[in-house]
């Protein structure tokens, strides 16, 4: 997985009764876009996090391209 900052990482709830969540990628910490990445979860938390499987990156030029075309 690679991302680098303003991708958002959609994480899937593992656990029932747990929804997905969005987190934005505030700082890269591995080397070429690779995990750890520091995010800012949607509550306003900063964590560091190493994505696992579920984890979806939306590209921030690919959402711009969304907006675009609204």
């Amino acid at each position: 997985m690679r991302a680098s900052v303003g991708d958002v990482l959609r994480l899937t709830g593992r656990r029932v009764g747990f929804a997905e969540h969005r987190a934005t990628v505030v700082e890269v910490l591995g080397p070429g876009g690779e995990p750890p990445y520091r995010v800012r979860h949607d509550d306003g938390r900063v964590t560091e996090i190493f994505p696992g499987p579920g984890c979806v990156v939306e590209t921030a030029s690919a959402r711009r391209a969304a907006a675009d075309m609204d």
